[in-house]
C-alpha cells in the first residue's frame, strides 16, 4: 500500500482542496465539497496511478482521512475523478505579465 500525505492548499466555510503527495512527488490534487448531508469531491490525479491506486487513495486515506475526519454529517461521499499530467497553474499575475509584454 501506497503512503499518501496531503497537504491543504486552501480552505473555505464549505470545501477544501489539498494536494496529494507520495514519495516526495505531487500525483495529485483533491478538492472537497461540504454540503449539509452529501461531501462532494473532484480527484485530479496523474497519469502514472493505476485504476487499483486511485481506489486505494479514494477510499483509505481520502475518505478516511480527510471526509471522515472533517466531522461533518454525511448521508453520501461522491467523487469524479480526472487523470492525466498538469498542464501547470495560473494565476492574475501570469496574465498581467503577458499583457504587458503585449503592450512592448
Amino acid at each position: 500500500m501506497a503512503e499518501y500525505r496531503f497537504e491543504r492548499d486552501c480552505r473555505t466555510p464549505y470545501s477544501e482542496a489539498y494536494l496529494v503527495i507520495t514519495d516526495d512527488e505531487r500525483v495529485g490534487r483533491v478538492d472537497l465539497h461540504f454540503t449539509p448531508s452529501i461531501v462532494y469531491a473532484t480527484l485530479c490525479v496523474s497519469d502514472k496511478l493505476t485504476e487499483d491506486d486511485i481506489h486505494e487513495l479514494i477510499y483509505h486515506h481520502i475518505d478516511e482521512e480527510l471526509v471522515m475526519s472533517a466531522d461533518v454529517a454525511r448521508d453520501d461521499f461522491i467523487i469524479t475523478v480526472h487523470q492525466g499530467r498538469e498542464v501547470g497553474e495560473f494565476s492574475d499575475e501570469d496574465f498581467e505579465e503577458e499583457e504587458e509584454e503585449e503592450e512592448d
